[in-house]
């Protein structure tokens, strides 16, 4: 990769960033099944003579816990290698390092150029691609909920909320309250700093129901893009927390007695050729294409958990009085079913996904939620009639555990089709090894209640 072709022409947020000092490090990263970054960090001159840069398959293989899960796949650990392609309208500052650090995003392919089809990041362009053989663009705007806690060195030890600048712990039930927000306001400083300095955009910010819990809204756009966005702020975050002494959490119910953390997807489709919202006629009334999108997610969302959701922890955010909805009835501004119609112009109208949980791959889930609507939308699939009142509790319930949306995953076969069938079968085979690990666990409850009661 010659000098001209990267070094000088940069996106104008890393060059401010630079101010003219020496690259030291590039970071070469990608995207693995759980959306943690895996890659080669390397000096910024081996970068840019490097012709092909490969990792062995294998880093799609792992579980969580960082063991290789054992998968139907031929020749599975002969760990063939697959090529990394920078993307380098991704480039960025990692502005926490020590010395001037560029981070890349790349793409990945087999050894004859095709996407690999189990990686994150080519699973979201196979659905995005599907929209556009239809002269359809979707447009997305993503929310991370998170929190801050004290550190946890011990995992045995519950999670705490942080120390916040009065010296006292931080306590739930603050829903945007500009004050527990100033509590925290060294890490959100560092937060802003860090996008700045890798040209991400913030909308807004503001204080959820947890204590210490903290919601970042990202202004709407190209759902690559925005997934980008996701993958780079969950760093940014943590680093920025880590820098004033507390963790940073995406765990979708890290704290028993505190409301689980989501990433409600606001989502729209505008007509390529035109530009118009395809939601919504011009007299301002619902389209055909919004019934069927919304049918869409209705039918489909039942195996879409499975990318939703993707852990057992993340179905204890699915208690049902958290605002964390489990149905998937839809409705106009109302918090409670799984499909909210925000307040907004006929031009903006748009679907809110809320099911979706922090902890999830933001590619992965971005990709099952435009495919439901998508499959919706091209098999005219009919709506219900929205919700009423208060859906906690009613309606067509979501699966209630990972396994039962894992089976639900395996018999939707148009679904699988718009995700890929090779995919699905590594995502479920990954799944399914997690789920083998956590049962071999004790936990805590179970020393506690059983230890000398049974």
């Amino acid at each position: 990769m010659s000098s001209h072709l990267w070094a000088q022409n940069l996106p104008d947020s890393f060059v401010q960033y630079q101010r003219g000092r020496r690259i030291y490090e590039v970071e070469c990263m990608i995207p693995d099944i759980a959306g943690i970054s895996r890659g080669k960090a390397m000096p910024a001159a081996k970068f840019a003579v490097a012709t092909k840069m490969f990792l062995p398959s294998s880093v799609f293989y792992q579980t969580i816990t960082g063991n290789y899960a054992d998968l139907d796949i031929t020749d599975q650990w002969t760990e063939v290698d697959v090529v990394l392609k920078a993307d380098m309208s991704t480039a960025c500052a990692a502005p926490w390092a020590d010395e001037v650090t560029l981070q890349v995003i790349h793409d990945v392919e087999d050894k004859h150029g095709n996407p690999l089809p189990i990686a994150p990041r080519n699973v979201l362009r196979r659905v995005l691609r599907l929209y556009e053989m239809r002269g359809w663009r979707p447009v997305i705007a993503p929310e991370l909920e998170f929190y801050l806690t004290q550190p946890n060195s011990n995992p045995n030890d519950p999670i705490e909320p942080p120390i916040g600048r009065t010296g006292r712990k931080g306590i739930g039930r603050q829903s945007y309250s500009i004050t527990a927000v100033d509590e925290y306001g060294n890490v959100i400083d560092d937060i802003y700093e860090f996008a700045e300095a890798q040209g991400l955009e913030l909308a807004s910010v503001i204080q959820e129901g947890g204590a210490g819990q903290l919601e970042i809204n990202l202004t709407h756009g190209d759902p690559l893009r925005l997934a980008d966005e996701v993958f780079l702020f969950k760093r940014s975050i943590r680093e920025a927390a880590l820098r004033n002494g507390c963790f940073a959490t995406f765990m979708a119910k890290p704290m028993k007695n505190e409301p689980g953390s989501a990433m409600h997807i606001h989502q729209s489709v505008v007509d390529i050729a035109t530009g118009r919202n395809i939601f919504s006629h011009a007299d301002g009334s619902e389209t055909d294409e919004f019934h069927h999108f919304v049918g869409g997610c209705q039918k489909h969302f039942w195996a879409a958990t499975a990318l939703f959701a993707p852990y057992v922890n993340s179905f204890k955010r699915f208690s049902g009085d958290d605002s964390a909805p489990t149905n998937i009835e839809w409705a106009a501004d109302n918090r409670t079913t799984g499909l909210r119609i925000p307040v907004s112009a006929p031009e903006s109208r748009r679907v809110e996904n809320r099911v979706v949980g922090m902890d999830c791959n933001p590619y992965l889930a971005i990709a099952g939620s435009l495919a439901s609507g998508y499959l919706g939308m091209i098999n005219f699939e009919k709506a219900r009639e929205p919700a009423s009142g208060e859906g906690y509790g009613r309606g067509l319930s979501l699966p209630r555990s990972l396994s039962a949306a894992l089976q639900k995953l395996s018999e939707d076969e148009a679904f699988r089709d718009v995700i890929g069938e090779d995919f699905c079968l590594l995502y479920e085979g990954i799944k399914h090894a997690e789920l083998d690990e956590f049962q071999s666990e004790i936990s805590p409850w179970e020393r506690q209640h059983l230890l000398m009661a049974v």
